[in-house]
């Protein structure tokens, strides 16, 4: 059982002034934000809580309830020692790991040698040798750099928390939290990094882990019917919808979320729902739809899947549906990026006599390299 209360500050406050003015950490890198990478490693065998530090005004829509590890966001400042410091305040463990958005392919193994070298006296940080010859310029002279004896640190850096805090507070223009570290006279430990674990700086860094990541796509579809009755709720995407006909069916009847879960299910090569969630076992009696697709998430990331996209279209007499789709998105952009479209069916067969109702939904799946 771990010893330590272990919170991860991921710092992804930055402008993106070196890679053109695009913000690199929400940049999707095999089918997700390059911040999610750092997210998505993370189990409750390593950290107890994550916070996601994120520039202002800007928003999150990737992060499921069902992850492993709790996430909070908050935002970052002007420097990154402030958007530490604003990580630092939503912790509530005693060590803590800061590590940069921008390192996508950070290890299982990386994280617990930090924080098995971590204690209440010592911090520890990862570093490697320099391998390259080092000049200096000063102005137009140009020198030489003895690289003996010179290491260069990576993230996560692993570090009792309160004692980072005060260090922090008192050296606000430290490059990183090691050197606020050490110059506050505290003990530092350090371990091999690895060097798969590079940050992402410059276009070019994008163009690498693009490569590193490249994997198998593949494209699902999904189609679900209804009949519209009185006395039955109508909910779409998990969103309640004001109508006095709801969808028949054994579980919520849900059957936009109905064809997403089979779209994914079949781009991942898996049984549809109707072999997964069973009619005619009564737990799934009434059931939330969101809740099923929450378990089919959950499958398809076990077996390497992750959803890049996911398209539908609601064919729909009655109700009218438009003034639902910001709220409808919305739901399900909790799981991944995500349109709908809402159609009439032109008073054609039963969905045009609003007898009915039916969609389709198309999802993009990827499966990436393990680079770990």
């Amino acid at each position: 059982m771990r010893e330590k209360s272990v919170s991860f500050v991921i710092v992804a406050g930055g402008s993106g002034v070196r890679m053109g003015g695009e913000k690199k950490q929400f940049m999707i890198l095999g089918g997700r934000p390059l911040w999610k990478w750092s997210y998505d490693i993370l189990t409750h065998e390593i950290a107890d809580e994550a916070i996601l530090v994120i520039p202002q005004g800007s928003e999150i829509n990737y992060v499921s309830e069902s992850s492993a590890v709790p996430l909070k966001i908050t935002y970052g400042g002007k420097e990154r020692a402030e958007s530490v410091m604003n990580g630092l305040k939503e912790a509530r463990c005693d060590y803590v790991m800061v590590h940069d958005a921008a390192r996508p392919f950070l290890s299982m193994n990386l994280i617990r040698s930090l924080i098995d070298a971590t204690d209440e006296s010592h911090g520890a940080v990862p570093v490697l040798p320099v391998s390259d010859a080092l000049k200096k310029i000063d102005g137009v002279k140009i020198s030489c750099v003895d690289r003996d004896g010179l290491y260069v640190t990576q993230t996560p850096q692993s570090f009792p928390r309160e004692k980072l805090i005060k260090a922090l507070c008192d050296n606000l223009k430290a490059k990183d939290e090691a050197e606020a570290w050490l110059k506050n006279g505290h003990e530092l430990r350090y371990v091999e990094g690895e060097r798969l674990n590079f940050k992402v700086t410059w276009p070019e860094d994008m163009m690498i882990s693009r490569a590193l990541t490249e994997g198998i796509t593949r494209t699902g579809t999904g189609y679900d019917i209804h009949r519209l009755v009185p006395e039955r709720k109508l909910i779409l995407g998990g969103i309640e919808i004001d109508s006095r006909l709801g969808l028949l069916g054994h579980s919520d009847a849900d059957l936009l979320t109905h064809s997403v879960m089979d779209s994914i299910l079949g781009a991942a090569g898996l049984p549809d729902i109707g072999n997964i969630f069973p009619a005619s076992d009564e737990k799934f009696r009434n059931a939330d739809s969101i809740e099923l697709l929450r378990e089919v998430m959950s499958m398809v990331t076990a077996e390497g899947w992750y959803v890049d996209f996911v398209d539908a279209v609601v064919q729909a007499q009655v109700p009218r549906l438009n003034a639902y789709r910001e709220a409808i998105t919305a739901s399900m952009k909790r799981f991944f990026e995500f349109n709908v479209k809402f159609k009439s069916a032109e008073h054609i067969d039963d969905c045009g006599y609003g007898l009915s109702m039916s969609c389709w939904a198309v999802s993009t799946l990827r499966r990436v390299k393990n680079t770990c």
